[in-house]
């Protein structure tokens, strides 16, 4: 085995801990994680630029399918998942992931980075200044503007790797549903987000050159197995972590931490 495959499962499974735990302890899907820890390890081993944000989007929403069937099925033992809003959003959500899948693959390397940055920063900012108390309507939407937000939900999160926890939670919580019921719900978003964008990301990405050994398509599968793996274990400790500390001062310090690597990201971007 390379000292370059070493790094590479080493960075991997660093990945895995850290996005479970911040899965846990913050009810975010561990992508904002995942994505640039697969991009900076790409970077450092010299795969090229216009491979590197595709390969860890794509291994990250692979991940998220195991993820999210886990964690769906223990908050539904809690009476947690509202199976009438997942029958209802899914179809939206998984025709915006297959759009964004391929969208991303037509996407330049460098213009997927920055999207992913851009987001990641507001998405920090939801974090760092959002208050649990807020609410913009009393019931989710249906009709024409649960299609058009549950396709763009679905886009979105496939160009960037990340599952239903992201934006499902923000939109959950601000159309009244408790914080208990929007975690449990939005887990099941994630399935309907990871499974058809990893399939278009395999599809888009077969026989494309210049990415990690053992990849299929834009999917890398030893980083599937180790970051699933990891995830799942570790997601527990982060919950329970959860009750135990001062949930706030965290997320303020991760939503700090997370904008510092969504800058970084932008500025190599535009600046590369």
């Amino acid at each position: 085995m390379t000292p370059d495959i070493i790094f590479l499962i080493a960075a991997l499974i660093g990945a895995g801990l850290f996005a479970g735990l911040v899965a846990g302890l913050f009810g975010v899907g561990g992508g904002v994680v995942i994505v640039p820890a697969v991009y900076y390890a790409q970077a450092a081993l010299g795969y090229p630029e216009e491979t590197r944000m595709h390969v860890a989007v794509a291994t990250s929403l692979a991940t998220i399918i195991a993820t999210s069937i886990r964690s769906v099925m223990a908050h539904n033992k809690k009476g947690a998942v509202d199976w009438h809003v997942l029958r209802a959003w899914s179809p939206w959500i998984v025709l915006g992931a297959l759009a964004g899948a391929f969208v991303a693959d037509m996407t330049p390397g460098r213009a997927l980075t920055a999207f992913f940055g851009a987001v990641a920063m507001l998405i920090a900012a939801q974090m760092f200044f959002g208050r649990p108390g807020w609410r913009l309507a009393d019931e989710l939407p249906g009709g024409l503007p649960r299609a058009g937000m549950g396709t763009g939900m679905g886009l979105a999160s496939a160009m960037m790797g990340i599952g239903g926890g992201t934006f499902g939670v923000l939109l959950m919580t601000l159309c009244g549903r408790s914080i208990h019921k929007a975690v449990g719900t939005a887990a099941g978003f994630g399935v309907a987000i990871g499974a058809p964008a990893a399939l278009g990301f395999v599809i888009a990405g077969w026989g494309v050159a210049n990415v990690p050994p053992g990849s299929l398509g834009y999917v890398s599968a030893p980083g599937f197995f180790f970051i699933a793996t990891l995830t799942v274990l570790m997601a527990p400790v982060g919950a329970a972590l959860a009750h135990r500390l001062d949930g706030n001062l965290l997320r303020r310090l991760f939503a700090i931490g997370l904008t510092v690597t969504a800058f970084s990201l932008l500025y190599e971007a535009l600046a590369g």
